[in-house]
């Protein structure tokens, strides 16, 4: 794919999943900043833990907020190089953002890795 072909289905699908969030999840998005970077960076790579990364939550999730409740800045990123090396195609790639900004905003709402494998889980049974 051509660069403003990947840049126009990330674009897409960020929207795509943005539309299909409830509305009670979707109101609460607005001190989120939605990026997307190339590479993650090394540091990034250290502080998450991982070798590899398709999005990265940084900020205090929702559910750490201060008594009084305000709101801090926060952001999601996503990495553009390793989602389009991981896809088959255009609909994969949308389907990659898609799934990956879903986890990241999941973050925002302090659901753990451990809790979306569990429901990723509970989700492919039926349960």
């Amino acid at each position: 794919m051509e660069p403003a072909e990947v840049d126009a289905v990330i674009d897409a699908a960020i929207e795509r999943a943005l539309t299909r969030l409830p509305a009670a999840f979707a109101d609460r998005l607005p001190s989120v900043a939605i990026v997307v970077e190339d590479e993650p960076t090394p540091q990034q790579l250290a502080d998450a833990g991982a070798v590899g990364l398709y999005g990265l939550y940084q900020g205090i999730p929702r559910t750490r907020f201060s008594a009084d409740g305000i709101a801090v800045p926060s952001k999601i990123t996503l990495f553009r190089g390793p989602i389009l090396r991981a896809s088959r195609s255009a609909s994969d790639l949308g389907e990659r953002i898609e799934a990956t900004l879903i986890h990241e905003i999941a973050h925002h709402f302090g659901i753990s890795d451990d809790r979306l494998r569990e429901l990723e889980r509970e989700r492919r049974s039926g349960a």
